[in-house]
Formats: structure tokens, sequence, C-alpha cells
């Protein structure tokens, strides 16, 4: 099969080149991949981590070619949406069941590309934070894939949505049409707590934004953008403050369970038109290198998508 493979020696660390066909374990289906999304995690360190002739990709959306041996997940025929740790970046997947979801047969694959990481991220960093019906909830690095559907989906969950750019002029108007209510600078810029925050950048910010939870409220750590570390001033921890009973909580996707139905929801949310997966750039495979620097530049507000031709 033709795959995107590792390769630090070609533009971007990637070439188009052949790698063996997949063998799906009983509880895998393979999938003939249509269109794959780029995450800036998987370009920045992903490509970094992987050895050169590695297959490595999280999302993919295609049409299931053969189904699991063990009965479990989608028929011969099926448009479906997929997750993974590697291998999207390929013609062919071998993906377990339960990462796998069921998209209608008139959905665009190349936006349904994008629900993987960023709306399954989204999603689940907001019942972390619990029923947020008429909640604030602050979305940090709401210009990036997870924060435009985090946006959206708080919006769409009642919350009154405060979303953090570091240009709020330039991007105001665009997080304002996808539901924010607010969209600010920073958390240093918020006017009252928080009662949640969904922190896609790390470092100095979700300090900020901590110490604006309100009592019982919660920070899901997300992305780590900034690749620092997080430094709290004292007394941050103190329970007698006014602001008791708050929490940070850290998050790994693939660490949650059963996100099948997830990704089968979110799918058919973007299909509907009642999400809109925000792609800034779309081309074919063979533009791969293109669409990774433009990433990793912070050219791209919004997801990357590549359609296999």
């Amino acid at each position: 099969m033709r795959a995107l493979l590792v390769d630090r020696s070609a533009p971007a660390g990637l070439r188009l080149g052949e790698a063996p066909d997949p063998s799906p374990a009983a509880h895998q289906a393979l999938v003939r991949v249509s269109a794959i999304s780029l995450n800036f995690g998987e370009v920045r360190h992903g490509l970094e981590n992987a050895p050169d002739g590695a297959v490595p990709g999280w999302d993919a959306a295609g049409v299931v070619i053969q189904a699991a041996a063990d009965g479990s997940g989608p028929a011969v025929g099926t448009k479906v949406v997929t997750l993974g740790i590697d291998g999207a970046w390929a013609e062919l997947r071998a993906v377990a069941t339960d990462l796998i979801g069921v998209v209608s047969d008139d959905a665009d694959l190349g936006a349904i590309s994008t629900v993987p990481v960023a709306g399954t991220s989204a999603l689940r960093a907001l019942h972390r934070i619990g029923p947020i019906l008429g909640k604030r909830v602050l979305i940090t690095g709401a210009t990036g894939g997870v924060g435009r559907y985090a946006v959206q989906l708080a919006r769409l969950g009642g919350a009154r949505v405060i979303a953090s750019t570091g240009d709020p002029d330039a991007h105001g108007p665009s997080l304002r049409a996808l539901g924010a209510h607010e969209v600010i600078a920073g958390p240093s810029a918020l006017g009252e707590p928080v009662d949640g925050v969904v922190d896609m950048v790390g470092g100095s910010q979700l300090v900020d934004a901590y110490v604006r939870l309100a009592e019982r409220g919660t920070l899901v750590a997300v992305g780590h953008a900034t690749d620092q570390g997080e430094a709290f001033p004292y007394g941050a921890f103190f329970g007698d403050q006014g602001r008791h009973d708050r929490t940070v909580t850290t998050f790994f996707l693939l660490a949650c369970h059963d996100l099948g139905p997830d990704l089968t929801r979110l799918a058919n949310l973007v299909a509907a038109g009642e999400l809109d997966p925000q792609i800034a750039w779309r081309g074919g495979w063979d533009k791969a290198a293109e669409a990774v620097d433009a990433l990793l530049e912070r050219r791209l507000h919004g997801k990357a998508v590549l359609e296999l031709t």
C-alpha cells in the first residue's frame, strides 16, 4: 500500500512510499482511507519521536473493506471515522472497533476526518468539567483544532463561553461566530471567575487560569502548546481562601474508554452542519509537507485535511 512514511531526509520529515499492508487482529476492522487530518501534537512531537519508515497518524476517515473477525464493529461498505496512536497516514488502516465511529453515506469524509482527536478531546474534556449548563467555561488556545470544537460544544451545552487567543482582534469574529460569548487575550483578562477551563496552552496560562477558577471549578489540561512547565505561586493550593475544592486534571484521549459512540455522535453533528470542522487547509496527500510546515509555523488556525488521491 502507499503511505506517508517518516523520512528525516525529506521535506517536513515525510515521503510518499510503499509500506506493507496491515494485518488486522480479531478485534480490528480494515479500512480503506479516503482522508486524514493533521494535529499539531503529532507533527510537532510524533514525527520527531517516530523511527524512519514508520507510518504515523491519529485521524482517518474511510470505508470498511474487511469487518472485524470477532463480529464487533461495522460491516463491510460502512463509511467510518477512526482513531489510533499511529497508522492513519496510509491507504489501509487496521483499527480497533472501539475506536471507530459510523458515518452517514452522504458525509464529506474530509470534514469527518477532523473529528477524532480534536472533536473527541474537546467533548471528553468538557465532560470532565461536569454539567456546564449556565456555567462559565474558558477555552484557552481557542483558535486551534481542539479549541474550535470546544467552543462550539460548550455553547451547545449551554455554557457561557469565553475564548482565549493571542490576538482577539484578528480571531474574535470567527470565534464569536462559533459560539464564544467573549474573546479575551488570556486568562489574566478574565473579569470574573470561571467554573471550568479547557486548557490547550500550558505554562503560565494554565497557572493564570487555575487561579481564576471559581469554587469547585475544574481545569482540564489537554494541550501543552508552550512546551513550558508550570510554576504555581505559594498559596495557590490553599483551601481557605474562599475558592476551595478547585481541581486540575490531566488528560490523555486514548486512556478514555468506549470512544466509538462519541466518534459517531460528533461525526453526525459535522455531517448535519451542526458542528463546523473549521478546515483551514485542504489538499492532496502529496502536499503533506506544505501542511505540516504551515501547522508548525502556526500559520493555520483550524484543521488541515489531506485527501488520498
